[in-house]
């Protein structure tokens, strides 16, 4: 089987007050998935400017490929304006109008993605109907279709979120993300109780909810496996979120089995808390020493 995955979305600078970090959702699972071993590239966009260039040497340092990511002359390398005042609840203040809301579909993206073994996208990353119409051509193939809520407000909108899970093969929620839903769908905003209605309602296999130090649950067909989590010196919650749903994308498709896959996951993501940034380099085995 292929261990290529194709991420779509944002990649930007992450404007905290100690100086810029290179973040974004969609480029740290990018980057978590090929330090794990797997075939990962990124569709994306950045501004033909000085940002967009530091961005992509950055993504270079870690020769993840770059050919997927368009360079746009009319729209800034995207920012975000970070309040980390407190750690294990970071703010951000995500700026409009970037290089990233203005994907184009290419033969060359949509074949890497028919391709793939498996396909990740959220919502941000297609806030601007150009990029979410590019996502939709995409998301037609029979991959692995992974979609990460991601909800970042005001950049959301419900009637997107049904179409998205419409084509979804696995969701992942945080808890936050799971009372949001849950009032959407008028369900109970528990995880039995809205799964249980995503399940019947979308052609979903599984869905995952994050509880950040708590650990995580996974719920499929009714069945529900849960993780506390691992206890680690705590740095910040920038891509601790990002990298548990790699270590999950690369378990689920070895095929290990729901224990295995959840805790791997919740490994990296505690790995990852202890680290600054959202995606620190490390090796698998690095982080399997680190976390016990």
């Amino acid at each position: 089987m292929s261990n290529q995955v194709v991420v779509f979305g944002e990649m930007l600078w992450d404007c905290l007050p100690s100086g810029p970090v290179a973040g974004g959702a969609s480029m740290n699972v990018a980057l978590h998935l090929h330090q794990l071993g797997l075939q990962a590239q990124l569709i994306s966009a950045v501004g033909q400017d000085e940002d967009g260039d530091r961005l992509m040497d950055f993504i270079g340092s870690y020769n993840l490929p770059k050919d997927l990511i368009q360079v746009k002359e009319n729209f800034p390398t995207s920012k975000v304006l970070v309040d980390d005042s407190d750690p294990e609840n970071v703010r951000y203040n995500i700026l409009s109008q970037v290089a990233w809301d203005y994907i184009e579909w290419t033969e060359t993206m949509n074949q890497r993605v028919e391709k793939s073994a498996a396909f990740v996208f959220g919502t941000l990353g297609v806030r601007n109907p150009e990029s979410l119409k590019t996502l939709l051509k995409l998301l037609h193939h029979q991959t692995l279709r992974v979609f990460d809520a991601n909800l970042r407000p005001p950049f959301y909108d419900f009637e997107v979120i049904e179409t998205l899970l419409g084509f979804a093969d696995v969701l992942k929620i945080n808890e936050d993300e799971l009372e949001i839903f849950a009032d959407y769908f008028k369900t109970e905003p528990t995880i039995s109780g809205l799964c249980d209605y995503l399940d019947h309602h979308f052609p979903m296999d599984l869905i995952c909810v994050t509880r950040g130090s708590k650990g995580a649950v996974i719920y499929q067909k009714g069945k529900i496996v849960e993780h506390p989590g691992y206890q680690v010196k705590f740095q910040d919650s920038i891509g601790a979120g990002d990298a548990f749903l790699s270590g999950f994308v690369k378990k689920y498709l070895e095929k290990s089995t729901l224990e295995d896959t959840l805790d791997f996951a919740c490994k990296l993501g505690g790995f990852v808390a202890t680290q600054k940034g959202g995606a620190p380099k490390y090796t698998e085995e690095e982080v399997l020493r680190a976390i016990k």
